[in-house]
């Protein structure tokens, strides 16, 4: 018999069901929904262990051999962590999938990954039936009953079970079918804005890797990690969830982000510390400043995308300390800016047996200050990254022995990294590079606006690599909304060719599961003359 190894995540959770079978390490709060009438759900290690073997008793009774894939798609309930464990017992690879997930895109998640069948919750059945007949590996559907107000139902799909009675029923012990930290444990989509989402294999000593983040970020014994991104994305899995289960912080998790809520769950449950992706924090710094704002537990923000405009407001004003990190998801590289050791807008150095550079497309090192593609390898050997059933795009992805992030950086005289945009995101305009921070930020401290996000759009002008600038903006009171006094305050703060071109009113900024805000959806309903858009000049 093989001696257990905690990065393998069965194994873990294995052993500190014995070493500390009662920790409440997992809470999922409710605090507040419902009148207060649905109880939080708390799990502790040995929770995790019972409840994770009875799902893996009934993934090998439907004949789930090592290496068959199955599909996670709900919200951050704890089943879908006891679902992540059920696949390492068994040896099986789990896909998580946004819930949000629709028509063509979630038909191509579940066939791309030859998902024998989907672990999901019931406000899911009706976008899974839906592509019924375009995925047609999926033999069954595991359904939790969740209570929530818009829960569908999966009849007329086929072979369907509840997960309350699996969970419900004891279940003979599964001996655990991974023999080394090498075996895959998940496929974790890329979002596909520059075509279709590939699949990154991810084995189980990368996620037994990412719960020693922890230490790196500066987690105290009595850490309590808060997070409302989805278990789909990277980040809850590093910041929260697996150094949670590895090291027994007491994490905190919600259903979904609200930015409304953040502050009062992290007093109530004492959490010390948040992660924050994407449009995250500019959308924070917009809700209306109280007297109580710095009057929290919380000490530490991990951040990835902190814009510098706001990174020190943001401190003073929650009285937190930045951790700027970058991470990509397809081995892109790590690296980190701790409070108080870089400067303000970079996102660090990279960690300990990292080489990141600055490179330009021929793979010369761009000088201090040269904008270049971000690009990361071993200190020893070339980069590698495995696209599920994809080997020509892990080809492509890896040049001259670098991975290619598909993000332009600088770096500073001292080494310090910077990111600048997307490949293909920069807005340039009028000749100047627009810096999006500066623009968010000023938007977001109107009181109109509740949340901004700004792109570019091909000038009127015609002027190639030109980009007209949009700020989309959802406003507290559409009724009372004055475009020209946000204008005017828009000339007041901000130099003449970082001033909007256009505000685009929307109800809300379109989001993926980590809150990143999705232009395409954007520039789907953005027209000139458009309802809801305003023209600078008009």
């Amino acid at each position: 018999m093989r001696e257990r190894n905690p990065f393998i995540l069965a194994d873990l959770i294995q052993i500190r069901a014995e070493e500390k079978p009662d920790l409440d390490v997992l809470t999922f709060e409710h605090l507040g929904l419902d009148g207060g009438a649905t109880p939080d759900e708390v799990r502790t290690y040995a929770d995790l262990q019972t409840r994770a073997n009875r799902i893996a008793a009934d993934l090998v009774a439907r004949g789930m051999q090592p290496g068959d894939r199955f599909a996670i798609m709900m919200r951050n309930h704890p089943e879908f962590v006891e679902a992540m464990i059920a696949a390492s017992i068994t040896g099986c690879l789990f896909v998580p999938i946004d819930p949000r997930s629709r028509g063509d895109k979630l038909a191509f998640l579940l066939r791309n990954s030859g998902c024998r069948g989907v672990v999901c919750a019931d406000y899911s059945a009706e976008s899974l039936l839906a592509v019924r007949e375009q995925a047609p590996d999926v033999e069954w559907l595991l359904g939790l009953q969740s209570g929530a107000a818009e829960a569908g139902s999966f009849g007329g799909f086929g072979d369907v079970a509840s997960l309350n009675e699996v969970l419900a029923k004891p279940a003979a012990t599964v001996d655990t079918r991974v023999e080394a930290i090498s075996h895959p444990l998940q496929i974790i989509y890329t979002s596909g804005t520059t075509g279709d989402p590939k699949g990154i294999v991810g084995d189980h000593m990368r996620f037994g890797g990412t719960g020693m983040l922890g230490g790196i970020f500066g987690y105290q014994d009595d850490e309590r990690p808060y997070t409302g991104l989805s278990f789909t994305h990277n980040n809850a899995q590093a910041t929260a969830l697996a150094p949670a289960l590895m090291s027994g912080y007491r994490a905190v998790f919600s259903r979904r982000f609200s930015k409304s809520r953040l502050w009062d769950v992290c007093r109530h449950y004492g959490c010390t510390s948040f992660s924050l992706v994407g449009g995250m924090a500019t959308a924070i710094y917009s809700e209306p400043a109280r007297e109580d704002d710095s009057d929290n537990p919380v000490r530490l923000v991990v951040s990835g995308g902190m814009p510098a405009a706001i990174w020190e407001a943001f401190e003073r004003r929650f009285a937190v300390r930045i951790f700027e990190f970058y991470g990509a998801s397809d081995g892109g590289g790590m690296a980190y800016n701790a409070p108080g050791t870089g400067p303000v807008g970079s996102f660090g150095k990279p960690m300990r047996g990292l080489d990141m550079r600055v490179l330009d497309a021929d793979g010369n090192e761009c000088p201090p200050g040269v904008v270049g593609e971000i690009c990361c390898r071993p200190e020893v050997g070339d980069a590698s990254v495995e696209y599920f059933g994809n080997p020509e795009a892990s080809r492509r992805k890896i040049r001259e022995g670098w991975n290619r992030s598909g993000d332009m950086g600088h770096r500073d005289a001292e080494g310090w990294l910077y990111f600048d945009y997307r490949v293909g995101g920069g807005i340039r305009h009028n000749g100047d590079f627009v810096n999006t921070g500066f623009v968010e930020k000023l938007i977001a401290e109107d009181p109109q606006v509740s949340d901004v996000f700004v792109y570019g759009i091909s000038a009127a002008s015609g002027a190639p690599g030109e980009k007209d600038v949009v700020a989309a903006i959802a406003v507290r009171d559409l009724q009372a909304f004055d475009a020209g006094a946000l204008f005017a305050h828009c000339r007041e703060g901000l130099e003449p060719n970082f001033v909007p071109s256009y505000l685009q009113v929307v109800d809300e900024i379109p989001k993926t599961a980590s809150e990143k805000p999705q232009e395409r959806f954007l520039l789907e309903r953005f027209a000139p003359q458009a309802a809801g858009v305003y023209g600078r000049d008009a």
